[in-house]
């Protein structure tokens, strides 16, 4: 599916594991599974000669026309910089486990469209491969664009040969239901094998009694994963304290003088909320599906 290119490969090289999350309709909360399943994994710890330290985990935001990784860590206003060795991912706090790589950091305004025809945007994916300074990763999680678009298969063309993975997101309504049948259909057209299905806003929790309403119905997913021999990975409703979570943080962080102040109140405000707890199992259910 296309030659190898040598800058790409100098990265992904250094990289055990990519895991694509997918979704054939948009407003699934694909990109918030995203974020969630990388700053799950990087606060999870593994061993090595050293002893134990945690995963070194990379987000690349790979949906060009709809960056939003930004806002939703707590990343806003942060630049990437140029090294001698390629671009310098943004990093959620010192630690440096969770590397960030998003256009959003690349505008001049947070509020600028990102017009690109076909051509561009694969240039664009392959600089993020090949141009950023990822270094040594555990896993490098890609958001994708809602569908299967030309983004998906200039992905593919790329990452074939260092062994990719995907993770579906789906909403309880047929409708989602139904385009992730097609997503489906494209993983195993592209030879993509898929770790499990994710059923997002999974009903609504009550901020003050914390009990959950199936708005929007419930166990779609988990039939549609019967259905089509796919694992199915756990329900992860709609948080209410979550939206409350982040702009609480914005006023916080104005009051910290922390580096990446608002990013570290966001993650610490986050790792303490019900929705993390949700996360724990998927997250290692992809850390099993990837060392089988």
């Amino acid at each position: 599916m296309g030659d190898v290119d040598p800058k790409i490969d100098r990265r992904l090289r250094r990289v055990r594991h990519i895991v694509l999350v997918l979704s054939g309709k948009g407003g699934v909360g694909k990109s918030s599974v995203a974020a969630q399943l990388a700053l799950s994994l990087s606060y999870a710890s593994a061993s090595d000669e050293g002893g134990e330290r945690r995963l070194r985990v990379g987000l690349l935001d790979a949906d060009l026309t709809g960056p939003s990784m930004p806002r939703m860590l707590g990343l806003d206003g942060a630049a990437v910089h140029q090294s001698t060795d390629g671009w310098v991912p943004v990093y959620t706090d010192a630690s440096q486990c969770l590397a960030v790589m998003s256009v959003g950091f690349l505008l001049r305004s947070k509020n600028d469209s990102v017009v690109w025809r076909g051509p561009k945007k694969q240039g664009m994916l392959r600089q993020f491969l090949g141009d950023v300074r990822w270094g040594d990763l555990d896993y490098l999680i890609i958001d994708t664009p809602p569908g299967t678009t030309d983004e998906h298969i200039s992905l593919m063309e790329v990452l074939h040969g260092y062994g990719p993975v995907a993770i579906l997101v789906t909403t309880p309504q047929a409708v989602a239901l139904a385009d992730n049948v097609r997503s489906l259909d494209f993983t195993r057209k592209v030879g993509l094998p898929v770790v499990g299905l994710i059923e997002n806003m999974s009903g609504y929790v009550c901020p003050h009694c914390a009990e959950c309403t199936n708005v929007w119905g419930r166990g779609g997913g988990e039939s549609l994963a019967e259905q089509q021999h796919v694992p199915f990975l756990g329900r992860v409703p709609i948080d209410p304290a979550l939206v409350r979570l982040l702009d609480d943080a914005r006023e916080e962080a104005e009051h910290t003088a922390t580096p990446n102040a608002l990013s570290y109140v966001t993650i610490q405000r986050y790792r303490a909320s019900a929705t993390f707890a949700h996360f724990q199992p998927i997250a290692e259910a992809v850390r099993q599906y990837t060392r089988a």
